[in-house]
């Protein structure tokens, strides 16, 4: 067998351009997954969300493009780069939306004659609208163009030891710095999504404290999964209670979205009394649009402007040693019918 590595992320527009912005966000808005609403009323709210979206979200884009592209496209392919090193086989990377396309990556691993693929999604936790799209789509383009590639998908790790640790770590430069108060930013979601989700029907978000009630609905709940992640990085830091929060940031429209609200959240801290602010972005492994710009540039702002006085966001895992080797982990383990898995690693079996 040829076995092969594929990470997938959301994407970005090719240039910050108003034209290129506006492609990628028709494409990404008119995912069902994303906006999971009747496709003609989906047509319609898009096509009046591109009215005026593209030229703001343009502008936007510019204060983080590097001469180098996109900031989540140069930092995935770092780490797609050294991922291979370390593998010594094939690592390919696709975005969901835009390129490097799912459809054209698939179509480069079949003609190399790759006939095994492990799938790692580079989203921690199970939502419709990142974990679930990705995943779906590569099932997809990969039954149509490459049936004989048998492929298997690395499960959400919102709570793994190694993507924990590499967190923590990763973040520890900024810990050590002294903070008031460390606040846990997850990408939002409108709360139908979160009961959509729910295979029982009847328990995510029916009590305030569902998230904490055992349930076959959390192996695929964004909310409680990003609540363990706080919490199982709160523990590894030695953080208590009182001294971290959780957020959910990058709402759209006007239904009910996960709360609180980072925006909100940021400003009341700051009138509470918190002068030095940390901002952590779990949900991200790569910098990008919403943890530069959003809770970078807009966060700041917003914390100065309430009574703040120090404001940082950590970065992203990004190219840090211990997430590659996080990464090595989950592909020796998703392969490991052909490669060899170090003894000291638990087997996690790979979803079919």
């Amino acid at each position: 067998m040829k076995p092969a590595v594929l990470l997938v992320n959301l994407g970005s527009p090719d240039s910050p351009s108003v034209r290129d912005v506006r492609r990628y966000l028709d494409e990404f808005l008119m995912d069902p997954r994303v906006m999971d609403v009747p496709w003609l009323l989906r047509r319609w709210i898009v096509g009046m969300i591109l009215i005026n979206r593209p030229k703001q979200s343009a502008h936007a884009y510019r204060s983080i493009w590097t001469p180098e592209g996109s900031p989540l496209i140069v930092i995935s392919r770092n780490v797609q780069r050294k991922l291979q090193e370390r593998l010594g086989l094939p690592v390919e990377l696709a975005m969901r939306y835009q390129n490097p396309s799912i459809p054209d990556t698939v179509r480069r691993l079949a003609r190399e004659g790759v006939d095994r693929l492990h799938l790692i999604p580079l989203f921690p936790h199970y939502a419709m609208s990142s974990y679930e799209t990705a995943v779906e789509r590569v099932k997809e383009v990969v039954a149509r163009q490459a049936p004989r590639i048998r492929l298997t998908v690395e499960p959400p790790y919102y709570q793994d030891p190694d993507y924990i640790r590499a967190l923590v770590e990763s973040a520890r430069p900024w810990l050590e710095k002294g903070y008031d108060h460390l606040l846990f930013s997850f990408h939002g979601v409108p709360e139908r999504q979160i009961r959509k989700s729910d295979p029982t029907g009847r328990h995510c978000l029916s009590v305030p404290d569902c998230c904490r009630i055992p349930s076959p609905a959390h192996a695929t709940c964004y909310r409680h999964q990003c609540f363990r992640t706080a919490e199982a990085f709160a523990r590894e830091a030695g953080i208590p209670p009182q001294r971290w929060s959780v957020a959910f940031q990058s709402r759209l429209g006007r239904d009910p979205w996960l709360r609180p609200y980072t925006d909100e959240e940021i400003a009341r801290l700051a009138r509470s009394g918190i002068q030095r602010l940390l901002v952590i972005c779990p949900a991200f492994v790569s910098d990008c649009l919403e943890t530069l710009e959003e809770i970078g540039m807009r966060g700041r702002e917003t914390f100065l402007e309430a009574g703040g006085r120090e404001y940082a966001q950590i970065p992203c895992l990004n190219e840090h040693p211990l997430w590659i080797e996080t990464l090595e982990r989950m592909a020796r383990r998703g392969l490991a019918d052909v490669l060899p898995v170090p003894a000291s690693d638990q087997a996690v079996p790979p979803r079919s």
